[in-house]
């Protein structure tokens, strides 16, 4: 049973990851030829074409696919038109700063989505319960971007405070995970608020109860270990999100991650390093929902196979 499932799991990562090669090599070609940006404007017809044909930009489009397909397999995505080097190496050099990001701003999710959901459940209808909505729902009409600069307004260039750019420090990360993670506080309180609700109306949390158990102990215990299993699977996508979705953050913050490398490169026009900054995030999100429900069998042991 658990290699039916690991062999599902596989194919469902193969087709995805081959779907995100097909549409983000259609999609990076739509912004334009990368020669006109490569050359000056007066440069003669004959070195246009010399740099197309260099680059491989003078072949059909089925023959570019396939050429990138099969570099793909080897690992191979090509040389970046701006930074010249190897775009592969350019993302996995840019990837640690992104990580680091995400994990910052999903640490951050969670220390307020986990208290606030479970207290808004414990206190249904008070006004930590209002307080807990009010997040919910600011959290999701709010852009992200919006929230970076609001932070930034506030706490950088009011405040002063916090800075507004940069990496050099634990105090250069608060800003932008705050402005990441905060979209994600408010899916997470309303998943743990509505699992708590639902756990806490159950017969065995009654039946402690009344035969004396501390209060915290069904709490935190019994009853938020028994709906961890729907925060999980919502954890494991809005990590993948903020891996993959972090780009117009970290171009408001100027954080050196993949994001705002990708975002540069689409800018440029570079192919290579807007392909490999793609798939990569492609195959982080679909490892981390790969992932997710392996976790399932050691969180519920109900659904173990």
């Amino acid at each position: 049973m658990m290699k039916a499932v690991l062999a599902k799991g596989l194919l469902n990562a193969l087709v995805s990851i081959l779907g995100a090669s097909v549409i983000i090599f259609v999609i990076s070609r739509l912004s334009g030829d990368p020669v006109t940006l490569m050359l000056p404007m007066d440069a003669p017809q004959s070195a246009i074409d010399a740099l197309r044909h260099e680059l491989g930009l003078d072949r059909s489009t089925w023959e570019q696919f396939l050429l990138f397909l099969l570099r793909l397999v080897q690992g191979d995505f090509g040389q970046s038109y701006r930074w010249q080097m190897p775009a592969l190496e350019l993302v996995l050099e840019r990837l640690p700063a992104t990580i680091y990001l995400a994990s910052a701003a999903f640490a951050f999710s969670l220390a307020l989505a986990i208290p606030l959901g479970v207290l808004s459940a414990v206190y249904r209808g008070s006004w930590v319960d209002q307080i807990g909505r009010i997040i919910a729902m600011l959290g999701q009409a709010v852009p992200s971007f919006w929230v970076g600069l609001i932070l930034i307004l506030v706490f950088a260039v009011t405040l002063q405070w916090l800075p507004a750019f940069g990496a050099d420090g634990v105090q250069h990360v608060i800003l932008p995970a705050i402005a990441l993670g905060w979209y994600p506080v408010a899916a997470q309180t309303r998943v743990i608020r509505s699992g708590m609700l639902e756990v806490l109306d159950s017969d065995y949390i009654r039946m402690g109860r009344s035969v004396g158990t501390p209060e915290r102990l069904l709490i935190w215990k019994y009853a938020f270990r028994n709906a961890l299993l729907p925060l999980v699977t919502i954890m494991g996508v809005y990590f993948a999100s903020m891996l993959s979705g972090s780009f117009v953050v970290e171009t408001v913050f100027a954080w050196p991650g993949l994001g705002r490398t990708v975002v540069e490169a689409v800018f440029a026009r570079d192919y290579p390093v807007v392909q490999a900054g793609v798939l990569v995030t492609s195959m982080l999100f679909v490892l981390s929902n790969f992932l997710v429900d392996l976790s399932y069998s050691i969180i519920d042991p109900r659904i173990r196979p």
